[in-house]
């Protein structure tokens, strides 16, 4: 009952826990609903057909999202045979896909995924099914059904692009469904190898007796997929899509409930330093410590449970707008809804009451010994601001944020970001809890020019926040956080981005870059009108689930081209034939090969070839594992695109029309090459820093509203020593710069560190000096936003407390 009257009577010390918490819950249930729903789906294209057989996965430690390892021509027909001699099997359809795209105007139409082909063959309309809307399905080389909704008619052409470059055919029917049919036998030629087998069953057949016959004639090469399981079928490219908008949703509720936590702690801590005298008198009148830290937590579990309530609703209610701005973002399918769930709200609420309860655990702690004759003590001045435990606590932080920066000097480029988030963090609460020792020089620091005027505002300030230090930590501890996370969030993505771009830059000798425009990549027909080194990627699947990103070369021209070209063993010369490939040192000691020995690698065609290992080339010699000779790529890989074509000298006056192709300086280039990644690292940088921004812009608020509230005796003080209100105002208009000015420095310090350990890494990873981007336009607007803040917050409640104590005279 105390908790719930303490709170009724000083409701206001308490609204900043309050909305902390409610905004953590809302922000964990509403992601937590959006992470639910964005489970994956089963591809249209797939959605009639009940049973599939898929090849075998590969590993995806190196989180490129590789498809799975086709199967050999053989093997597909084998496969083929021994379904369809299934009972209730009515047939056994390979899915053939390739690249295809429809040049309109002279021009490539529509956005193509290169992970998501939109040839297919016609037997694979029957998984859907995609019935015929109108006229013939294709039965000629040259004949192709094409969608129903791009308005054209039987009968008429259309000029598709392949991988090998446009190609003329004729029209013989439309159906309701994206993509473009052609002959099973067209298919075949167009496509890579297959990896997924629809099995069509009878009607009534019996699906549990065909799903366990199919994994009898697959054995272990693959999975069979029926039911629900179809969703594994899902695409890579989808896959990789929702995976980064999991890294967004998880970031947000990794970063709001640390907020949270942060957050509430500052905010009972300095409401134990404000309330001394009134904790010193319940002791006085008998209580214990341990009464008095219960009735903290009961303080702070009521706050949790209505906060915790009202968080949910909220949540429920923005979590649809959350799944909206992701589809928009294109982290979401166009059709993502979003589907109200208990377990995350329950979730979410139960994690709210823990933050609140984990937040006043070392206040309660504090609190419970406060002695009673703390009740008598007038003195603002901090008699012992760091406890043993804060001494011990905050080293153990500081120091486990010094490991985790090492950590990310050390990591790869995918766990980079992450340690890096980690390690300020760790710093952060590290320099919170060693606060009071930090902050009294830097305090002298920042005010010696007002040390040496003679003015009594000067001095005030000064000696102010020197006395309460813990006052100024605590008032100070949310500009930290404020400044610390938007400068590393914002910096380290900077930093990462320019060190890519410089890596590419310096790493290859061209004047100028040929790209694909509107299209996914360069066909042949394109690549052939350039004269100049083209990269041809493709993917070769070793043993054990293994896989090798590669790309098919013309040896001379890639050594020309490549200014970091090193070759360990063998000769380039040598890379000729179709039975042959270079490899890379970390490659080469993976399949345990050396130069002039063979080692098995299976296609994108499902061919597997023993290919000999003529040279060895350093890592960072180029941006793949394995170079192949171009033509050997093309044979096994009919829909592999260029990714660019380096050009050295003019430019050539015409790029084949229709091609889908452009030329950009090379500094466009590498700044370009990762377009889309910073898209979507722009979007993430956004969504995270606007909230870090909106929670600690109320910690701010609500610390500086309860610091100036509970100064009210200060001002009367300083009025009967003869200042006017204007003074009194100045003064606390200047200590609120002083706390702004001193949670920027340490935010500063902790982005700096953190990243350097950024900078540190990318150079040893790429091999050059990265320099460190400091973005100087967060920088500004931030401690704008928190200086405005800060004075609104303190400048306000003082006048409005001035005039308060002018109408009592």
């Amino acid at each position: 009952m105390l908790s719930i009257a303490t709170l009724k009577s000083r409701w206001t010390s308490f609204t900043g826990t309050f909305v902390a918490v409610f905004l953590g819950v809302a922000i964990l249930s509403m992601t937590g609903l959006v992470l639910m729903s964005a489970q994956p789906e089963i591809p249209a294209r797939y959605a009639g057909t009940q049973v599939y057989a898929q090849s075998a996965s590969v590993g995806q430690e190196d989180g490129t999202f590789t498809d799975t390892k086709p199967w050999s021509p053989e093997r597909t027909d084998e496969l083929v045979r021994a379904f369809e001699a299934i009972p209730g099997v009515q047939k056994a359809v390979p899915d053939r896909n390739f690249y295809a795209q429809a040049v309109i105007d002279g021009k490539p139409a529509g956005d193509q995924d290169s992970g998501n082909p939109q040839g297919h063959s016609w037997a694979s309309a029957a998984l859907a099914p995609y019935p015929l809307s109108e006229g013939n399905p294709p039965s000629r080389p040259d004949d192709v059904v094409v969608e129903k909704a791009m308005g054209i008619s039987p009968g008429s052409k259309i000029s598709l692009l392949t991988g090998d470059g446009p190609k003329d055919f004729n029209v013989t029917g439309t159906v309701d469904a994206p993509g473009f049919y052609v002959t099973d036998a067209t298919a075949t030629k167009l496509a890579s190898g297959v990896r997924i087998i629809g099995l069509v069953t009878e009607p009534g057949a019996d699906l549990a007796a065909v799903e366990s016959a199919a994994k009898a004639a697959q054995g272990t090469d693959g999975r069979v997929l029926a039911g629900a399981a179809r969703t594994g079928l899902e695409l890579k490219g989808d896959e990789r899509v929702r995976w980064i908008g999991q890294q967004i949703l998880v970031a947000m509720g990794s970063l709001g409930g640390f907020v949270s936590i942060f957050v509430v702690a500052s905010t009972f801590a300095f409401s134990v330093v404000q309330r001394r005298r009134e904790l010193g008198l319940l002791r006085t009148i008998g209580a214990t410590p341990k009464q008095v830290k219960r009735m903290m937590f009961g303080e702070a579990i009521a706050i949790g449970v209505v906060a915790g309530i009202a968080g949910m609703v909220l949540g429920t209610i923005m979590a649809p707008l959350l799944g909206n701005l992701l589809v928009t973002a294109g982290l979401q399918p166009a059709n993502f809804e979003v589907k109200t769930q208990a377990a995350p709200l329950l979730g979410s609420f139960v994690a709210g009451l823990a933050v609140a309860v984990a937040g006043v655990w070392a206040a309660g702690r504090r609190a419970s010994q406060i002695r009673p004759l703390e009740a008598l003590r007038e003195a603002a001045v901090d008699k012992k601001p760091m406890t043993r435990a804060r001494w011990i606590s905050g080293g153990v932080v500081s120091g486990l944020g010094v490991l985790l920066l090492l950590v990310t000097m050390l990591s790869s480029s995918e766990d980079m970001i992450t340690n890096a988030l980690y390690s300020a963090m760790a710093l952060i609460v590290g320099m919170t809890l060693l606060a009071p020792v930090i902050i009294p020089p830097v305090v002298r620091t920042l005010t010696l020019p007002l040390a040496r005027r003679n003015g009594a505002v000067g001095m005030l300030v000064r000696e102010g926040s020197l006395a309460a230090v813990r006052r100024t930590a605590s008032t100070a501890a949310p500009v930290l956080v404020t400044v610390g996370l938007a400068v590393l969030i914002a910096g380290m993505f900077e930093t990462r981005a320019s060190g890519y771009a410089l890596d590419e830059a310096v790493s290859t000798r061209a004047d100028s870059v040929v790209v694909p425009q509107g299209t996914p990549g360069l066909n042949a027909a394109a690549v052939q009108a350039i004269p100049g080194t083209s990269l041809l990627p493709t993917e070769l699947y070793g043993p054990e689930a293994s896989h090798f990103g590669a790309i098919g070369v013309t040896p001379d021209e890639f050594a020309k081209a490549r200014s970091r070209l090193t070759v360990l063993s063998g000769s380039l010369d040598n890379l000729k034939g179709t039975d042959s490939v270079v490899l890379n040192e970390s490659t080469a000691k993976r399949l345990n090969v050396q130069t002039g020995q063979s080692t098995p690698l299976t296609f994108e065609d499902g061919k597997t070839v023993n290919l000999e290992v003529v040279a060895v080339i350093t890592d960072n010699s180029a941006a793949t594992q394995a170079l192949l000779p171009r033509q050997t790529v093309r044979e096994h890989d009919p829909s592999a695109l260029t990714s660019a074509v380096y050009l050295v000298g003019s430019v050539p006056s015409q790029i084949g029309a229709g091609l889908g192709a452009e030329v950009m300086d090379m500094a466009t280039y590498a700044a370009a090459v990762d377009a889309e990644e910073d898209r979507l690292v722009r979007i993430f940088i956004i969504m995270l820093i606007g909230m870090s921004l909106g929670y600690t812009a109320l910690a701010i608020a609500n610390t500086l509203m309860m610091a100036t509230a509970d100064r009210k005796r200060d001002f009367a003080v300083l009025r009967l020593s003869g200042a006017t209100n204007r003074q009194v105002l100045k003064t606390v208009a200047s200590e609120s710069v002083l706390v702004v000015g001193i949670g920027t420095l340490l935010g500063l310090t902790v982005a700096v560190v953190a990243l350097f350990g950024i900078k540190t890494g990318l150079s040893q990873q790429l091999g050059t000096t990265v320099s460190m981007t400091m973005p100087w336009g967060v920088i500004f607007s931030v401690v704008t936003i928190c200086l405005l803040l800060a004075l609104v917050a303190s400048v306000l409640p003082a006048r409005l407390a001035l005039q308060a104590a002018k109408g009592a005279r």
